[in-house]
């Protein structure tokens, strides 16, 4: 009854079926551990961001593993070196595209710690840093490196960059640099309507937990299509069974040829009248 179903359309439906419900169960996994990273990433910003605000120079060392400090709250104090100012270029914030202005803030001690100091967009020039000693405060971030199919830094000194590569940009000023730069939340003196601080990181949870959900239903949904599309054939297939054995109990009785006539029946027909 069952052996129609082990035809070789019937398992390559199998095996379909079994493939599409693998791959979306993983999807599902796959957005499980991209919301249980995206809940660790909002429970360390927002716990490094409670942290006292302290000096730089306190926390960052030449031993210190930029991923332990960012997201710190820091200040940092020192004179700008305005003609080594560079702009990150095709950002966008609010809507907007533009750029990041970065420029290195001179420490007391005479090492260098890149500022990013907001949002310009394109429409606007770039306004050059305050001159004379600063005070900035803002968040401690990682360099940023090439992604998978980014564009590369060209050689050469470079006043626009695709992204704040601290090592890349470490080879064209006069002092070291510390491993971490700054993105500035607020300076002393201001530093006007320009350039813009960047907003505050997202720590919503996105929609992980619903597309994790939706990725199961689906291979819930492909279990339930494959059974029903297996009981609606066995249905059919016992229909058909059935139709083709009554089919074969009727048809030697249509194939019987009919009665011979008997010598009675010659002999009536035969007799006179």
């Amino acid at each position: 009854m069952y052996r129609f179903l082990f035809k070789p359309k019937w398992l390559g439906f199998h095996l379909l079926v079994l493939a599409l419900i693998v791959v979306m169960v993983n999807l599902g996994f796959w957005q499980k551990h991209r919301l249980e990273d995206r809940r660790e990433f909002n429970a360390e910003v927002r716990a490094r961001s409670s942290e006292p605000i302290v000096p730089v120079e306190d926390i960052v060392t030449d031993a210190t593993d930029p991923a332990d400090v960012q997201w710190r709250t820091v200040t940092a104090t020192g004179t700008y070196l305005a003609d080594e100012q560079v702009v990150i270029v095709n950002r966008a914030q609010g809507g907007v595209t533009g750029v990041n202005v970065v420029a290195p803030l001179e420490l007391d001690d005479g090492r260098l710690v890149l500022i990013n100091r907001g949002f310009v967009p394109d429409a606007d020039s770039v306004p050059a840093p305050a001159t004379g000693v600063v005070e900035v405060t803002g968040r401690l971030r990682e360099t940023q490196e090439r992604s998978l199919g980014g564009l590369t830094e060209a050689d050469g000194e470079l006043t626009e960059l695709f992204r704040v590569d601290i090592p890349r940009l470490a080879e064209q000023l006069p002092a070291p640099v510390l491993s971490v730069y700054v993105d500035l939340l607020a300076a002393e003196p201001d530093q006007g309507a320009l350039p813009i601080p960047l907003p505050d990181p997202e720590l919503s949870e996105g929609s992980h937990l619903s597309y994790m959900m939706q990725w199961w239903i689906f291979s819930a949904c492909a279990a339930a299509g494959w059974v029903l599309a297996v009981r609606r054939s066995i249905r059919q297939h016992r229909k058909d069974v059935a139709a083709a054995a009554a089919g074969a109990v009727s048809a030697p009785a249509e194939r019987t040829p009919p009665d011979s006539p008997s010598p009675d029946d010659d002999a009536a027909t035969t007799a006179p009248g």
